[in-house]
């Protein structure tokens, strides 16, 4: 199956924040802050620490928020050049052909590691940090859209 995309901003900026919140590391950061702010507010209504100490937890965390949710993926999109480029991807049970007007790639299906699902996309991942997104608008109806999701689950499994 041959599929044509190219990017929406809004739509790539939302699937960099699912991976970055997907990320363990990260995920692990998230509640370690999120429960140092939560002991610190308990422990100021307690009267137990200074409202500085919450104060410092709470820009903590909305420091992490801020530069998870809007710094890291506005920095990777505009670092990116393939976020701007258009595509046609072909789909077959042997492997994965990328084509633009730079060239054309081939992946085989053993050079995917996992795939996960975002409300956008399809995101082939080579490793836990180098992935590719492929766009679920670029499918012509549901019943193709399945049949990728099938394929996806044989070939490469899902993370």
């Amino acid at each position: 199956m041959v599929i044509h995309f190219g990017y929406d901003k809004k739509q790539v900026l939302q699937a960099l924040r699912y991976h970055f919140i997907t990320r363990p590391e990260i995920k692990t950061l998230l509640i370690v802050v999120n429960i140092f702010t939560i002991i610190s507010a308990v422990l100021l209504y307690m009267h137990k620490i200074q409202p500085l100490s919450f104060l410092v937890f709470s820009l903590l965390w909305f420091l992490l928020i801020i530069t998870v949710w809007k710094f890291l993926p506005n920095s990777i999109y505009k670092k990116n050049e393939t976020f701007r480029d258009s595509f046609s991807m072909d789909i077959n049970h042997t492997e994965v052909v990328l084509n633009t007007n730079r060239g054309t790639h081939a992946w085989q299906w053993k050079d995917f590691s996992t795939f996960t699902e975002s409300p956008y996309f399809f995101h082939l991942y080579f490793n836990s940090r180098a992935f590719f997104l492929v766009p679920k608008d670029a499918f012509e109806g549901i019943l193709e859209l399945q049949a990728v999701r099938q394929l996806l689950r044989e070939k490469i499994g899902k993370k």
